[in-house]
C-alpha cells in the first residue's frame, strides 16, 4: 500500500451558523478524499463543545456567527486543545475578519468560493505545520507586509483611554481629523460597514452621541491636541 492508502482521514469538524451552508460543506467534504466529517456546530460554542468532546484534527471555522464569532471560537480552541487545527472558511477577506482570525491561532484561512481540492490542500498543511491559505489571502497578506509602516500619532496615548481598543482609538483619530466613514475605510483598508462598528463601540464604552462630541473627546483626552496659534 502507498502512504497515501495508509494515511488515516482528517477528521474535520464544521463550524457555520447558516444551516443551508453547513449542510452543502459537509455533503462536499464528504466527497472528498482524506477528509472525515465528524461534527458540524452552529456557532463557536458548539465548536469548542465538539472539540472538547470529539478532539477532532481541524475545524473548518465560519467567523461571523451569533454568541460566539469564529474569532473567539479559534482562541478557545488553540488555548484549550492545542491539538486541534483551525482552518477559517468565510465569506470575507477584509483584513478586520483575516488579521484577527490568524492572531487567534488559525493555521489557514479560505474564502467559500475556495474549491474542494484547495479546501483539502489546506487542511493537509495545517496538519503538516504549514499554514493553509488561499492564493488571494496569501496576496493580501503580502500586499500588507509591502506596505509601508504607518507612523504612529505623536500625540497618541500608550493605553487607549475607557476601554477602546487599539483600532477603534484609531477611528477616533481619524474622525477627530475630519475623515467620512468612507474615507476612513479606505484608509484603514476595510469595508464602511466595519468602521460603523467601530464608531458604535466607540460611542457605547464614551457615551458619545455624535462625531461633533466625539472631536471634543479626542481633544480632552490629549490624543489630539489643537492647532498652534
Amino acid at each position: 500500500m502507498t502512504e497515501e492508502e495508509t494515511r488515516k482521514p482528517a477528521r474535520v469538524v464544521v463550524a457555520d451558523d447558516q444551516t443551508v451552508v453547513r449542510e452543502g460543506i459537509v455533503m462536499l467534504l464528504g466527497l472528498l478524499p482524506g477528509i472525515e466529517v465528524v461534527g458540524a456546530a452552529g456557532d463557536g460554542y458548539e465548536a469548542v463543545a465538539l472539540v472538547a468532546e470529539l478532539a477532532p484534527d481541524v475545524v473548518l471555522m465560519d467567523l461571523r456567527m451569533p454568541r460566539c464569532d469564529g474569532v473567539e471560537a479559534t482562541r478557545r480552541i488553540r488555548a484549550e486543545h492545542p491539538g486541534t487545527q483551525v482552518v477559517v472558511l468565510t465569506t470575507y477577506a477584509d483584513d478586520e475578519s483575516l488579521f484577527p482570525a490568524l492572531r487567534a491561532g488559525a493555521r489557514g484561512y479560505l474564502t467559500k468560493d475556495a474549491g474542494g481540492d484547495e479546501i483539502v490542500r489546506a487542511v493537509e498543511s495545517v496538519l503538516s505545520g504549514d499554514a493553509g491559505l488561499s492564493p488571494s489571502i496569501q496576496r493580501r497578506l503580502l500586499e500588507r507586509l509591502s506596505e509601508p509602516a504607518a507612523a504612529p500619532a505623536p500625540d497618541a496615548l500608550v493605553e487607549p483611554p475607557d476601554g477602546l481598543t487599539t483600532r477603534e482609538t484609531e477611528v477616533l483619530l481619524l474622525i477627530a481629523e475630519g475623515l467620512t466613514n468612507q474615507e476612513i475605510a479606505r484608509k484603514l483598508h476595510v469595508s464602511t460597514a466595519t468602521v460603523k462598528t467601530h464608531i458604535n463601540n466607540l460611542f457605547a464604552k464614551t457615551g458619545l452621541k455624535d462625531r461633533a462630541q466625539a472631536v471634543r473627546y479626542a481633544f480632552g483626552k490629549g490624543l489630539v491636541r489643537p492647532p498652534a496659534g
